[in-house]
């Protein structure tokens, strides 16, 4: 990376980083683009050479912080023997909610504000590498299946879906029960959804 290139990278990371640390203590719609300029010590003007308004800069954040959950998720089945299917999914799950209840700033913030298309792009640009090189999280699903699943992104939208709906009130407020209850009950669930959607030979 050329020396350029390195200070529009150092520019753009701390305006992100300011923008991060005042959406999470003020919110977004409490927070103005000066703020965020004020706390990055950089001139009002710079901000629009990266982004066009506060919103584009909370979905950035938003991608770039889910990214980073599911790419350690994935880094550690990687590193796991598991090898069945919906166990893979079960563990990528375990592994997130974990992560969000030792965060629960990140897990407001995320999950507040996330949508499928925000999930589908963060997905579509986690780190994972096998021999090829960096690929694609949602076609290394369907590739995981070995063609057993039909409709893989369906089926990841759907438990996306129930996690994020359900997880949240039971991380933060504990309620209707805490997290290892939800987790009892959440799991043979979704494995009844990875069976509804596997092909039958």
């Amino acid at each position: 990376m050329g020396k350029v290139e390195e200070n529009k990278k150092k520019k753009k990371d701390a305006i992100v980083n300011s923008a991060f640390s005042l959406f999470i203590n003020n919110g977004i719609n409490d927070t103005s683009i000066a703020d965020i300029m004020k706390k990055a010590e950089l001139a009002k003007g710079t901000f629009y050479l990266y982004f066009k308004d506060k919103y584009e800069v909370r979905d950035y954040l938003i991608r770039r912080k889910a990214t980073q959950v599911f790419e350690r998720a994935i880094e550690d089945l990687e590193a796991s023997d598991i090898e069945e299917f919906d166990d893979k999914i079960i563990f990528i799950i375990d592994n997130v909610l974990d992560q969000l209840d030792d965060n629960k700033i990140l897990l407001k913030f995320i999950f507040k504000n996330l949508s499928w298309g925000l999930f589908r792009h963060s997905m579509e640009h986690v780190q994972v590498y096998d021999s090829d090189g960096q690929i694609d999280i949602i076609g290394k699903f369907n590739e995981l299946t070995d063609g057993k699943i039909r409709n893989v992104e369906m089926l990841l939208f759907l438990i996306v879906e129930l996690v994020s709906s359900t997880a949240y009130s039971v991380i933060l407020f504990k309620q209707p029960v805490e997290l290892p209850e939800l987790k009892k009950e959440l799991y043979p669930v979704i494995r009844q959804m990875i069976q509804s959607y596997t092909i039958v030979d």
